[in-house]
């Protein structure tokens, strides 16, 4: 099954668990990029459309790409006049220079190669346009990361290392192997707050079938104890790093 379909099947669960938890991301990245009335933004990996939504209330004409056509039809509940398209990062169906912004959140990973994806999106950007993307950062900076570890513990795994977008420095050396100038980077802060247990351990283990996330329960709820709230919720508060890249005049 490809990546669409499978993140199709996953769509509803995930817009429920996942779908909000980076506004403070998408905030910081209006800001970063000037976005306002008349804006022209592409959002690669849009979703089920929470960042298009985000976009148009700032003003901008919005467009979105997804190869998974569950996360299109979410979106297009939240953003209704967004043009969205089924697409992934490799061959964007945009015209050349169509675009003042592109952007894309916790997206860049799945393309198969980073440099040509990101030569893609500055190829329907306008010259001097601006390409922004998001990532999670490192596990160290992100509550997050302590479950994930005692999961792979539990399971006699090893967590392995950061990805190569996760590290500092990470994004802007992709945007400047793929020829883009980098014009601002930094961290945000995105706190995932889940009302009770039910709730952390869906989210935690998505896409796992019922008999994983039986066997899991035990796990996450112990490495999660820490981050309790007094209503018997759970706030971790993770990080991304962003940077924006300036596409050649």
């Amino acid at each position: 099954m490809g990546s669409g379909a499978v993140w199709s099947e996953l769509a509803p669960e995930w817009a429920a668990h996942w779908g909000g938890v980076a506004a403070p991301v998408h905030q910081r990245l209006i800001e970063a990029t000037g976005t306002g009335p008349g804006t022209r933004v592409l959002d690669v990996g849009c979703g089920s459309g929470e960042f298009l939504a985000a976009l148009s209330a700032a003003g901008a004409v919005v467009a979105g790409a997804d190869p998974a056509p569950a996360m299109l039809d979410l979106a297009r509940v939240r953003a209704p006049e967004a043009d969205l398209r089924p697409a992934g990062f490799e061959d964007l169906p945009w015209s050349a220079d169509s675009q003042d912004v592109v952007t894309a959140v916790n997206a860049l990973q799945f393309a198969d190669d980073t440099v040509d994806a990101l030569t893609e999106a500055a190829r329907v950007s306008r010259p001097g346009g601006l390409i922004a993307i998001a990532n999670w950062a490192e596990g160290a900076l992100s509550d997050l990361d302590a479950i994930e570890a005692a999961l792979a513990a539990e399971a006699g795994e090893d967590p392995g290392p950061d990805g190569d977008l996760r590290v500092p420095g990470g994004l802007e050396e992709v945007l400047s192997e793929a020829g883009l100038s980098v014009r601002e980077a930094g961290l945000v802060d995105v706190p995932w707050v889940v009302p009770d247990a039910v709730a952390l351990v869906r989210g935690v283990l998505l896409g796992e079938d019922a008999a994983a996330q039986a066997a899991g329960t035990a796990t996450v709820l112990e490495a999660a104890r820490a981050f309790r709230t007094p209503d018997d919720g759970y706030r971790l508060v993770n990080r991304f790093r962003f940077a924006v890249g300036v596409v050649p005049a």
